[in-house]
Protein backbone atom coordinates (compact mmCIF):
# COMPACT_ATOMS: atom_id res chain seq x y z
CA UNK A 1 0.00 0.00 0.00
CA UNK A 2 2.81 2.72 0.66
CA UNK A 3 4.97 2.88 -2.24
CA UNK A 4 1.55 3.20 -4.18
CA UNK A 5 0.15 5.80 -1.95
CA UNK A 6 3.50 7.31 -1.16
CA UNK A 7 5.07 8.23 -5.06
CA UNK A 8 1.38 7.32 -6.97
CA UNK A 9 2.63 11.15 -8.40
CA UNK A 10 6.06 9.95 -10.19
CA UNK A 11 3.81 6.91 -12.04
CA UNK A 12 1.27 9.37 -12.90
CA UNK A 13 3.24 11.85 -14.21
CA UNK A 14 5.07 9.37 -16.77
CA UNK A 15 1.98 7.63 -18.05
CA UNK A 16 0.48 11.57 -18.34
CA UNK A 17 3.57 12.41 -19.97
CA UNK A 18 3.33 8.86 -22.62
CA UNK A 19 -0.26 9.40 -23.40
CA UNK A 20 0.23 13.16 -24.40
CA UNK A 21 2.74 11.58 -26.55
CA UNK A 22 0.87 8.88 -28.13
CA UNK A 23 -2.33 11.15 -28.66
CA UNK A 24 -0.07 13.65 -30.87
CA UNK A 25 1.35 10.77 -32.56
CA UNK A 26 -2.06 9.75 -33.58
CA UNK A 27 -2.95 13.09 -35.20
CA UNK A 28 -3.25 12.57 -38.87
CA UNK A 29 0.11 14.29 -40.83
CA UNK A 30 1.45 14.81 -38.15
CA UNK A 31 5.03 13.95 -36.93
CA UNK A 32 7.15 14.68 -34.03
CA UNK A 33 9.90 17.16 -34.68
CA UNK A 34 13.19 16.48 -34.07
CA UNK A 35 14.84 17.69 -30.43
CA UNK A 36 16.23 20.56 -29.52
CA UNK A 37 17.79 19.48 -26.53
CA UNK A 38 20.79 16.56 -27.07
CA UNK A 39 20.29 13.83 -24.14
CA UNK A 40 23.70 12.54 -25.58
CA UNK A 41 26.94 12.85 -22.94
CA UNK A 42 27.58 12.42 -20.09
CA UNK A 43 26.98 14.13 -16.71
CA UNK A 44 27.26 14.51 -13.19
CA UNK A 45 24.99 15.33 -9.97
CA UNK A 46 23.83 15.08 -6.69
CA UNK A 47 20.55 13.81 -5.11
CA UNK A 48 18.14 13.87 -1.90
CA UNK A 49 15.41 11.47 -1.43
CA UNK A 50 13.55 9.55 0.85
CA UNK A 51 10.81 7.07 1.87
CA UNK A 52 10.13 3.73 3.47
CA UNK A 53 11.99 0.36 4.03
CA UNK A 54 11.64 -2.98 5.61
CA UNK A 55 13.76 -5.50 7.14
CA UNK A 56 12.31 -8.82 7.90
CA UNK A 57 14.08 -11.44 9.63
CA UNK A 58 13.18 -15.12 10.04
CA UNK A 59 12.16 -16.90 12.88
CA UNK A 60 14.77 -19.88 13.80
CA UNK A 61 12.55 -21.13 16.85
CA UNK A 62 8.97 -21.49 14.53
CA UNK A 63 6.43 -19.38 13.55
CA UNK A 64 6.12 -15.86 14.83
CA UNK A 65 3.14 -15.54 17.64
CA UNK A 66 4.15 -11.37 16.40
CA UNK A 67 7.02 -9.23 14.53
CA UNK A 68 9.89 -10.40 12.28
CA UNK A 69 9.28 -6.90 10.68
CA UNK A 70 11.22 -4.33 11.45
CA UNK A 71 9.96 -0.76 9.59
CA UNK A 72 13.37 1.32 8.59
CA UNK A 73 12.00 5.00 7.31
CA UNK A 74 14.88 6.47 4.95
CA UNK A 75 16.46 9.62 4.10
CA UNK A 76 19.50 9.78 2.21
CA UNK A 77 21.85 12.21 0.02
CA UNK A 78 24.61 11.57 -2.52
CA UNK A 79 25.55 12.05 -6.31
CA UNK A 80 25.43 10.13 -10.12
CA UNK A 81 27.59 10.03 -12.59
CA UNK A 82 26.07 8.73 -15.78
CA UNK A 83 26.25 9.15 -19.59
CA UNK A 84 23.26 8.85 -22.35
CA UNK A 85 23.09 8.04 -26.48
CA UNK A 86 20.19 9.66 -28.46
CA UNK A 87 18.91 7.93 -31.30
CA UNK A 88 15.78 10.66 -32.71
CA UNK A 89 13.71 10.89 -29.59
CA UNK A 90 14.86 7.36 -27.74
CA UNK A 91 17.33 7.73 -24.92
CA UNK A 92 19.97 4.91 -24.00
CA UNK A 93 21.86 5.25 -20.45
CA UNK A 94 24.08 4.11 -17.98
CA UNK A 95 24.31 5.31 -14.12
CA UNK A 96 26.25 4.82 -11.04
CA UNK A 97 24.92 6.67 -7.74
CA UNK A 98 26.53 6.21 -4.01
CA UNK A 99 24.18 7.82 -1.12
CA UNK A 100 24.92 7.79 2.50
CA UNK A 101 21.53 7.13 4.33
CA UNK A 102 19.76 8.01 7.75
CA UNK A 103 17.25 5.28 9.27
CA UNK A 104 15.66 3.82 12.33
CA UNK A 105 13.75 0.79 12.89
CA UNK A 106 13.34 -2.04 15.54
CA UNK A 107 10.56 -4.50 16.32
CA UNK A 108 10.33 -7.89 18.37
CA UNK A 109 11.51 -10.80 17.09
CA UNK A 110 11.56 -14.27 17.73
CA UNK A 111 8.85 -14.62 19.37
CA UNK A 112 7.84 -18.49 18.69
CA UNK A 113 6.49 -19.09 22.27
CA UNK A 114 5.26 -17.44 25.17
CA UNK A 115 7.69 -19.69 27.13
CA UNK A 116 10.57 -18.05 25.71
CA UNK A 117 12.14 -15.08 25.67
CA UNK A 118 12.18 -13.47 22.47
CA UNK A 119 14.12 -10.59 21.26
CA UNK A 120 14.24 -7.17 19.98
CA UNK A 121 15.92 -6.60 16.46
CA UNK A 122 17.13 -3.25 15.15
CA UNK A 123 18.10 -2.67 11.64
CA UNK A 124 19.24 0.47 9.25
CA UNK A 125 21.01 1.01 6.14
CA UNK A 126 23.61 2.98 6.22
CA UNK A 127 25.17 3.19 2.52
CA UNK A 128 23.56 2.81 -0.56
CA UNK A 129 24.91 2.01 -4.21
CA UNK A 130 23.50 1.13 -7.60
CA UNK A 131 24.59 0.68 -11.16
CA UNK A 132 21.77 0.87 -13.69
CA UNK A 133 20.77 0.92 -17.38
CA UNK A 134 18.23 3.49 -18.26
CA UNK A 135 15.71 3.28 -21.04
CA UNK A 136 14.20 6.75 -22.43
CA UNK A 137 11.97 9.00 -24.63
CA UNK A 138 12.43 12.74 -25.24
CA UNK A 139 8.76 14.15 -25.94
CA UNK A 140 8.02 18.20 -25.84
CA UNK A 141 8.80 20.27 -29.13
CA UNK A 142 12.01 20.93 -27.81
CA UNK A 143 12.72 17.26 -27.24
CA UNK A 144 13.71 18.63 -23.19
CA UNK A 145 11.36 16.15 -20.90
CA UNK A 146 12.93 12.71 -20.83
CA UNK A 147 10.33 9.95 -19.09
CA UNK A 148 12.78 6.64 -18.15
CA UNK A 149 12.81 3.28 -16.88
CA UNK A 150 16.10 1.74 -15.41
CA UNK A 151 17.28 -1.24 -13.85
CA UNK A 152 20.02 -2.91 -12.24
CA UNK A 153 22.20 -3.94 -9.35
CA UNK A 154 22.20 -2.63 -5.85
CA UNK A 155 24.34 -2.50 -2.54
CA UNK A 156 23.57 -1.71 0.43
CA UNK A 157 25.54 -2.13 3.95
CA UNK A 158 22.85 -2.68 6.52
CA UNK A 159 23.82 -2.68 10.45
CA UNK A 160 21.27 -3.69 13.63
CA UNK A 161 21.16 -5.53 17.17
CA UNK A 162 19.77 -9.09 18.24
CA UNK A 163 18.90 -8.36 21.64
CA UNK A 164 17.18 -11.36 24.27
CA UNK A 165 14.24 -8.75 26.16
CA UNK A 166 13.86 -8.90 29.47
CA UNK A 167 14.82 -11.82 31.54
CA UNK A 168 12.86 -11.33 34.85
CA UNK A 169 14.94 -8.93 36.31
CA UNK A 170 13.69 -6.50 39.03
CA UNK A 171 15.55 -4.46 41.50
CA UNK A 172 16.48 -7.63 43.67
CA UNK A 173 17.17 -9.30 40.73
CA UNK A 174 19.36 -6.74 38.49
CA UNK A 175 20.50 -9.61 36.29
CA UNK A 176 17.30 -11.49 35.81
CA UNK A 177 17.34 -15.16 35.39
CA UNK A 178 20.45 -14.84 33.28
CA UNK A 179 22.66 -12.37 31.97
CA UNK A 180 21.10 -10.12 29.07
CA UNK A 181 22.71 -11.41 25.44
CA UNK A 182 22.79 -9.99 22.35
CA UNK A 183 24.16 -10.34 18.61
CA UNK A 184 25.20 -7.72 16.51
CA UNK A 185 26.11 -7.54 12.27
CA UNK A 186 27.12 -4.76 9.74
CA UNK A 187 27.62 -5.99 6.75
CA UNK A 188 27.08 -5.28 2.69
CA UNK A 189 24.67 -7.17 0.74
CA UNK A 190 24.37 -7.05 -3.33
CA UNK A 191 20.61 -6.88 -4.67
CA UNK A 192 18.70 -5.38 -7.12
CA UNK A 193 16.57 -2.14 -8.45
CA UNK A 194 13.85 -1.27 -10.55
CA UNK A 195 12.64 2.38 -11.10
CA UNK A 196 10.70 5.10 -13.12
CA UNK A 197 11.47 8.88 -13.79
CA UNK A 198 11.04 12.15 -15.42
CA UNK A 199 13.99 14.45 -16.02
CA UNK A 200 13.45 18.20 -17.40
CA UNK A 201 16.23 20.19 -18.67
CA UNK A 202 16.06 23.53 -17.29
CA UNK A 203 19.09 25.41 -19.08
CA UNK A 204 21.55 24.45 -21.43
CA UNK A 205 23.20 22.74 -19.16
CA UNK A 206 21.22 21.18 -16.37
CA UNK A 207 17.99 18.76 -15.61
CA UNK A 208 15.77 18.24 -13.01
CA UNK A 209 14.56 14.61 -11.74
CA UNK A 210 12.06 13.09 -9.89
CA UNK A 211 12.93 9.16 -9.08
CA UNK A 212 10.74 6.56 -7.81
CA UNK A 213 13.11 3.50 -6.86
CA UNK A 214 12.34 -0.11 -5.63
CA UNK A 215 15.64 -2.02 -3.75
CA UNK A 216 15.53 -5.42 -3.04
CA UNK A 217 18.23 -7.20 -0.73
CA UNK A 218 18.14 -11.16 0.39
CA UNK A 219 19.99 -13.79 1.65
CA UNK A 220 22.02 -12.15 4.71
CA UNK A 221 22.24 -15.05 7.17
CA UNK A 222 22.74 -13.41 11.09
CA UNK A 223 23.24 -14.87 14.25
CA UNK A 224 21.28 -14.84 16.72
CA UNK A 225 21.92 -15.03 20.99
CA UNK A 226 21.12 -17.93 23.48
CA UNK A 227 17.91 -17.52 25.28
CA UNK A 228 16.07 -18.95 27.93
CA UNK A 229 12.55 -21.16 28.28
CA UNK A 230 10.54 -21.36 30.69
CA UNK A 231 8.40 -23.74 31.92
CA UNK A 232 10.44 -25.79 31.81
CA UNK A 233 13.49 -23.82 32.76
CA UNK A 234 16.03 -24.87 29.68
CA UNK A 235 18.53 -22.34 27.67
CA UNK A 236 17.99 -22.13 24.45
CA UNK A 237 20.84 -22.45 21.92
CA UNK A 238 22.31 -19.72 19.90
CA UNK A 239 21.35 -19.89 16.31
CA UNK A 240 21.21 -18.07 12.65
CA UNK A 241 18.54 -16.11 11.31
CA UNK A 242 17.79 -14.99 7.85
CA UNK A 243 17.91 -11.45 7.32
CA UNK A 244 15.65 -9.48 3.33
CA UNK A 245 15.53 -6.26 2.89
CA UNK A 246 13.22 -4.02 0.33
CA UNK A 247 12.81 0.21 0.10
CA UNK A 248 10.60 2.67 -1.69
CA UNK A 249 12.89 5.38 -2.22
CA UNK A 250 11.70 9.14 -4.31
CA UNK A 251 14.19 11.02 -5.19
CA UNK A 252 14.98 14.67 -6.21
CA UNK A 253 17.98 15.11 -8.38
CA UNK A 254 19.87 18.10 -10.36
CA UNK A 255 22.24 17.28 -12.82
CA UNK A 256 25.14 18.87 -14.67
CA UNK A 257 25.54 17.91 -18.34
CA UNK A 258 29.37 17.86 -19.76
CA UNK A 259 28.04 17.64 -23.34
CA UNK A 260 25.45 19.71 -23.87
CA UNK A 261 25.81 21.05 -27.69
CA UNK A 262 24.74 24.88 -28.12
CA UNK A 263 21.40 25.17 -28.42
CA UNK A 264 19.07 27.36 -30.52
CA UNK A 265 19.17 31.01 -28.90
CA UNK A 266 16.36 31.64 -26.28
CA UNK A 267 14.66 27.88 -26.65
CA UNK A 268 13.92 28.39 -22.74
CA UNK A 269 12.13 31.48 -23.16
CA UNK A 270 9.28 29.58 -24.83
CA UNK A 271 6.64 27.60 -23.42
CA UNK A 272 7.31 24.01 -23.02
CA UNK A 273 4.42 22.76 -25.09
CA UNK A 274 3.24 23.78 -28.45
CA UNK A 275 2.63 27.26 -29.30
CA UNK A 276 -1.29 26.33 -29.67
CA UNK A 277 -2.62 25.51 -26.62
CA UNK A 278 -5.31 22.00 -26.38
CA UNK A 279 -7.59 23.80 -24.70
CA UNK A 280 -9.25 26.95 -24.53
CA UNK A 281 -7.10 28.56 -21.24
CA UNK A 282 -4.08 30.46 -21.57
CA UNK A 283 -1.02 28.85 -20.98
CA UNK A 284 0.62 28.70 -17.78
CA UNK A 285 4.00 29.53 -16.90
CA UNK A 286 6.14 30.29 -13.92
CA UNK A 287 6.35 34.44 -12.65
CA UNK A 288 9.02 36.64 -12.36
CA UNK A 289 7.91 38.98 -10.30
CA UNK A 290 5.59 38.20 -6.74
CA UNK A 291 3.27 35.28 -7.21
CA UNK A 292 1.09 33.88 -4.24
CA UNK A 293 -0.32 30.24 -4.56
CA UNK A 294 -2.95 28.99 -2.28
CA UNK A 295 -5.10 25.45 -2.26
CA UNK A 296 -6.75 22.96 -0.17
CA UNK A 297 -5.72 19.53 -0.42
CA UNK A 298 -7.57 16.15 1.08
CA UNK A 299 -5.28 13.69 2.72
CA UNK A 300 -5.73 10.06 2.65
CA UNK A 301 -2.94 8.47 4.71
CA UNK A 302 -2.08 5.39 7.28
CA UNK A 303 -0.25 6.05 10.39
CA UNK A 304 2.06 4.55 13.18
CA UNK A 305 3.26 4.90 16.25
CA UNK A 306 5.51 3.06 18.39
CA UNK A 307 7.46 3.42 21.92
CA UNK A 308 9.87 1.02 23.67
CA UNK A 309 9.81 0.92 27.71
CA UNK A 310 13.73 -0.28 28.38
CA UNK A 311 16.50 0.20 25.74
CA UNK A 312 17.95 -2.90 23.89
CA UNK A 313 16.60 -5.38 26.73
CA UNK A 314 12.90 -4.18 26.43
CA UNK A 315 10.51 -4.57 29.01
CA UNK A 316 7.14 -3.25 27.55
CA UNK A 317 6.49 -1.87 24.05
CA UNK A 318 3.53 -0.25 22.19
CA UNK A 319 2.61 -0.09 19.00
CA UNK A 320 -0.49 1.55 17.54
CA UNK A 321 -0.43 1.00 13.41
CA UNK A 322 -3.15 0.79 10.91
CA UNK A 323 -4.36 3.92 11.75
CA UNK A 324 -6.34 4.92 8.70
CA UNK A 325 -7.40 8.53 8.76
CA UNK A 326 -8.55 11.24 6.24
CA UNK A 327 -7.55 14.85 6.95
CA UNK A 328 -7.99 18.20 5.27
CA UNK A 329 -5.55 20.77 4.67
CA UNK A 330 -4.77 24.71 3.38
CA UNK A 331 -1.42 25.23 1.92
CA UNK A 332 0.39 28.48 0.89
CA UNK A 333 3.43 29.49 -1.16
CA UNK A 334 4.88 33.14 -1.74
CA UNK A 335 7.38 34.11 -4.49
CA UNK A 336 9.27 37.12 -4.60
CA UNK A 337 11.07 38.70 -7.85
CA UNK A 338 14.65 37.86 -6.05
CA UNK A 339 14.00 34.23 -5.47
CA UNK A 340 13.34 34.44 -2.02
CA UNK A 341 9.91 32.05 -1.11
CA UNK A 342 7.45 31.20 1.67
CA UNK A 343 5.65 28.10 2.31
CA UNK A 344 3.77 25.97 4.41
CA UNK A 345 0.22 24.19 5.42
CA UNK A 346 -1.74 23.09 7.92
CA UNK A 347 -4.53 20.36 8.23
CA UNK A 348 -6.39 18.44 10.59
CA UNK A 349 -7.76 14.72 10.66
CA UNK A 350 -9.50 12.07 12.46
CA UNK A 351 -9.62 8.57 12.67
CA UNK A 352 -11.61 5.61 13.93
CA UNK A 353 -9.81 2.51 13.60
CA UNK A 354 -6.67 0.56 13.80
CA UNK A 355 -5.09 -1.75 16.03
CA UNK A 356 -2.49 -1.20 19.34
CA UNK A 357 -0.45 -3.99 20.22
CA UNK A 358 0.89 -4.05 24.22
CA UNK A 359 3.77 -6.39 24.83
CA UNK A 360 5.37 -7.15 28.32
CA UNK A 361 8.40 -9.42 28.91
CA UNK A 362 9.20 -10.92 32.24
CA UNK A 363 6.60 -9.88 34.00
CA UNK A 364 4.12 -12.55 34.04
CA UNK A 365 4.58 -16.24 35.24
CA UNK A 366 5.18 -16.55 31.48
CA UNK A 367 8.44 -14.59 29.87
CA UNK A 368 6.32 -13.26 27.03
CA UNK A 369 2.52 -11.64 26.60
CA UNK A 370 1.39 -9.69 24.21
CA UNK A 371 -2.73 -7.95 23.89
CA UNK A 372 -4.28 -6.63 20.93
CA UNK A 373 -6.87 -3.62 21.28
CA UNK A 374 -8.58 -1.42 18.74
CA UNK A 375 -8.36 2.23 18.26
CA UNK A 376 -11.05 4.84 18.17
CA UNK A 377 -11.53 8.51 18.29
CA UNK A 378 -8.58 9.19 16.83
CA UNK A 379 -7.50 12.96 15.82
CA UNK A 380 -4.49 14.46 14.20
CA UNK A 381 -3.20 17.88 13.44
CA UNK A 382 -0.08 18.79 11.65
CA UNK A 383 1.55 22.00 9.98
CA UNK A 384 5.18 22.78 8.15
CA UNK A 385 6.34 26.34 7.45
CA UNK A 386 9.72 27.09 5.28
CA UNK A 387 11.47 30.16 4.32
CA UNK A 388 14.04 29.11 1.31
CA UNK A 389 15.74 30.72 -2.09
CA UNK A 390 15.54 29.17 -5.35
CA UNK A 391 19.30 29.20 -6.59
CA UNK A 392 18.13 28.33 -10.32
CA UNK A 393 14.60 29.82 -11.27
CA UNK A 394 13.39 30.40 -15.14
CA UNK A 395 10.42 31.06 -17.03
CA UNK A 396 9.06 27.34 -16.44
CA UNK A 397 11.48 26.03 -13.59
CA UNK A 398 12.45 26.61 -10.13
CA UNK A 399 14.42 24.62 -7.61
CA UNK A 400 15.89 25.71 -4.40
CA UNK A 401 16.75 25.14 -0.75
CA UNK A 402 15.01 25.76 2.34
CA UNK A 403 14.78 25.70 6.42
CA UNK A 404 11.37 25.47 8.51
CA UNK A 405 9.51 24.07 11.02
CA UNK A 406 7.06 21.14 11.31
CA UNK A 407 4.49 19.90 14.42
CA UNK A 408 2.46 16.95 14.12
CA UNK A 409 0.36 15.66 17.28
CA UNK A 410 -1.96 12.98 17.42
CA UNK A 411 -4.35 11.22 19.79
CA UNK A 412 -6.76 8.47 20.00
CA UNK A 413 -8.56 5.95 22.79
CA UNK A 414 -7.51 2.49 22.86
CA UNK A 415 -10.23 0.00 22.82
CA UNK A 416 -10.89 -3.35 23.99
CA UNK A 417 -8.34 -5.76 25.33
CA UNK A 418 -7.11 -9.27 24.28
CA UNK A 419 -4.24 -11.85 25.21
CA UNK A 420 -2.72 -13.07 21.94
CA UNK A 421 0.54 -14.68 23.79
CA UNK A 422 0.11 -15.76 27.31
CA UNK A 423 -2.64 -17.70 29.03
CA UNK A 424 -1.80 -16.84 32.43
CA UNK A 425 -2.32 -13.40 31.63
CA UNK A 426 -5.79 -12.54 29.89
CA UNK A 427 -7.39 -9.14 29.49
CA UNK A 428 -10.69 -8.51 29.20
CA UNK A 429 -13.47 -11.20 26.76
CA UNK A 430 -13.96 -10.78 23.26
CA UNK A 431 -16.25 -8.24 22.76
CA UNK A 432 -15.87 -5.81 25.49
CA UNK A 433 -15.23 -2.57 23.69
CA UNK A 434 -14.53 -0.66 26.93
CA UNK A 435 -12.14 2.07 27.04
CA UNK A 436 -8.54 0.96 28.30
CA UNK A 437 -6.03 3.44 27.67
CA UNK A 438 -5.67 6.85 25.58
CA UNK A 439 -2.27 7.68 23.99
CA UNK A 440 -1.48 11.37 23.38
CA UNK A 441 1.92 12.86 21.42
CA UNK A 442 3.48 15.83 20.13
CA UNK A 443 6.05 16.17 17.30
CA UNK A 444 8.44 18.90 16.33
CA UNK A 445 11.23 19.31 13.86
CA UNK A 446 13.58 21.29 12.32
CA UNK A 447 13.28 20.96 8.42
CA UNK A 448 16.41 21.38 6.16
CA UNK A 449 15.40 20.75 2.64
CA UNK A 450 15.44 21.11 -1.23
CA UNK A 451 12.59 21.96 -3.06
CA UNK A 452 11.37 21.76 -7.27
CA UNK A 453 8.62 22.90 -9.66
CA UNK A 454 8.91 22.56 -13.38
CA UNK A 455 6.38 22.40 -16.44
CA UNK A 456 5.92 19.33 -18.14
CA UNK A 457 4.18 20.15 -21.35
CA UNK A 458 0.93 21.73 -21.83
CA UNK A 459 -0.60 22.99 -18.36
CA UNK A 460 0.97 19.74 -16.68
CA UNK A 461 2.92 20.87 -13.26
CA UNK A 462 5.46 18.46 -11.47
CA UNK A 463 6.23 19.74 -7.60
CA UNK A 464 8.05 17.95 -4.90
CA UNK A 465 9.66 18.76 -1.68
CA UNK A 466 12.27 16.65 0.30
CA UNK A 467 13.05 17.11 3.47
CA UNK A 468 15.64 15.88 6.31
CA UNK A 469 15.18 16.55 9.87
CA UNK A 470 17.96 16.52 11.90
CA UNK A 471 16.32 17.10 14.88
CA UNK A 472 13.41 16.01 16.71
CA UNK A 473 11.59 16.87 19.68
CA UNK A 474 8.78 14.42 21.47
CA UNK A 475 5.91 14.79 24.69
CA UNK A 476 3.45 12.39 25.09
CA UNK A 477 1.30 10.69 27.55
CA UNK A 478 -0.09 7.22 28.10
CA UNK A 479 -2.90 6.59 29.97
CA UNK A 480 -3.69 2.91 31.38
CA UNK A 481 -7.43 2.91 32.78
CA UNK A 482 -7.60 -0.90 33.48
CA UNK A 483 -5.71 -1.01 36.64
CA UNK A 484 -7.02 -0.67 39.89
CA UNK A 485 -6.53 2.88 39.39
CA UNK A 486 -5.20 4.88 36.63
CA UNK A 487 -1.35 4.97 35.45
CA UNK A 488 -0.28 7.30 33.16
CA UNK A 489 3.49 7.59 31.69
CA UNK A 490 4.33 11.22 31.02
CA UNK A 491 7.22 10.83 27.74
CA UNK A 492 9.78 12.77 27.02
CA UNK A 493 12.60 12.59 23.77
CA UNK A 494 14.85 14.92 22.04
CA UNK A 495 17.93 14.65 19.37
CA UNK A 496 16.34 12.12 16.92
CA UNK A 497 16.21 12.89 13.45
CA UNK A 498 13.23 11.97 10.40
CA UNK A 499 12.49 12.27 6.84
CA UNK A 500 9.71 14.32 5.24
CA UNK A 501 9.08 13.45 1.38
CA UNK A 502 6.08 14.77 -0.88
CA UNK A 503 5.52 14.86 -4.84
CA UNK A 504 2.78 16.77 -6.54
CA UNK A 505 1.24 16.70 -10.34
CA UNK A 506 -1.57 19.36 -11.13
CA UNK A 507 -2.88 20.41 -14.33
CA UNK A 508 -3.89 23.67 -15.01
CA UNK A 509 -7.23 24.26 -16.01
CA UNK A 510 -6.84 27.79 -16.52
CA UNK A 511 -4.47 29.94 -16.38
CA UNK A 512 -4.61 30.14 -12.27
CA UNK A 513 -6.32 27.25 -11.53
CA UNK A 514 -5.17 24.21 -11.16
CA UNK A 515 -5.84 20.67 -9.65
CA UNK A 516 -3.72 17.88 -8.78
CA UNK A 517 -2.67 14.71 -7.33
CA UNK A 518 0.35 13.53 -4.77
CA UNK A 519 1.41 11.73 -2.69
CA UNK A 520 3.59 12.21 0.82
CA UNK A 521 5.96 9.90 3.06
CA UNK A 522 6.51 11.67 7.18
CA UNK A 523 9.16 9.75 9.78
CA UNK A 524 10.23 10.54 12.98
CA UNK A 525 11.92 9.14 15.45
CA UNK A 526 14.42 9.66 19.06
CA UNK A 527 16.66 8.01 20.41
CA UNK A 528 16.72 6.09 24.04
CA UNK A 529 15.47 8.83 27.05
CA UNK A 530 14.92 8.87 30.20
CA UNK A 531 11.03 8.64 31.01
CA UNK A 532 9.49 9.16 33.86
CA UNK A 533 6.46 6.83 35.04
CA UNK A 534 3.80 8.59 37.24
CA UNK A 535 0.75 7.08 38.82
CA UNK A 536 -2.06 8.26 40.67
CA UNK A 537 -1.27 6.19 43.63
CA UNK A 538 1.95 7.72 43.73
CA UNK A 539 0.16 11.46 43.78
CA UNK A 540 -1.79 10.17 46.32
CA UNK A 541 0.60 9.12 48.83
CA UNK A 542 0.37 4.99 47.67
CA UNK A 543 2.96 3.38 46.48
CA UNK A 544 3.52 3.45 42.71
CA UNK A 545 3.32 0.46 40.63
CA UNK A 546 7.19 0.94 39.56
CA UNK A 547 9.73 3.45 39.53
CA UNK A 548 11.78 5.48 36.88
CA UNK A 549 13.27 7.06 35.23
CA UNK A 550 13.34 4.50 32.34
CA UNK A 551 15.35 4.50 29.06
CA UNK A 552 12.42 4.80 26.17
CA UNK A 553 12.30 5.58 22.45
CA UNK A 554 9.42 6.57 20.33
CA UNK A 555 8.88 6.35 16.18
CA UNK A 556 5.92 7.83 14.13
CA UNK A 557 5.11 7.51 10.38
CA UNK A 558 2.08 8.49 7.98
CA UNK A 559 1.93 8.14 4.65
CA UNK A 560 -0.69 8.55 1.82
CA UNK A 561 -2.05 10.20 -1.39
CA UNK A 562 -3.82 13.56 -1.13
CA UNK A 563 -6.09 15.46 -3.77
CA UNK A 564 -5.49 19.20 -4.08
CA UNK A 565 -7.28 22.02 -5.67
CA UNK A 566 -5.14 25.99 -6.16
CA UNK A 567 -5.04 29.27 -6.92
CA UNK A 568 -2.27 31.42 -7.92
CA UNK A 569 -2.29 35.19 -8.43
CA UNK A 570 0.42 36.77 -10.34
Amino acid sequence: MRPQLLFCCVTTAALVAGGAVNSADLKPAVKAPPAVWRWTGGYIGGHVGGGYGQTSFSDSYGKSLYGDVVQTPVFLAGGQIGYNWQSERWVFGVELDASRAASDGTNTCLAASSSVISANCSAGPSVFATGTGRLGYAFGPHGQTLVYLKGGLAWQRNSGVVANNNEFASRTNPSGLAPQNSTRFDDGRVGGTIGVGVEQALTNAWSLSLEYDYLKFNGSSVATPPTLQYPPPATVPANTTGLSSSYHIGKLGLNYHFDALPQTPGWRDTPPYATKPTVSASPSGLADGWSLEGGTRLWLSRGRFQWDLGSTDLISRLTYHGLDGISGELFERLDSPWGIFLKGNIGVGRFNNGKMNDEDWGVDPLPYRNTISGQGNGRFTYYTADAGYDFLHGSTSKVGGFMGWSYYGQKSDTIGCVQIASPYAPCLAPGDKRIVGSQDTDWNALRIGLSAETMLLDRWRMSADVAYLPWTDFQGRDNHLLRPFTTFYDQRGSGGGGVQVEAVLSYFITKNFSVGVGGRYWAMWTPNQQKQLTTIAEEAGRRPVTHGPFPGDYRMERWGTFFQASYKFD
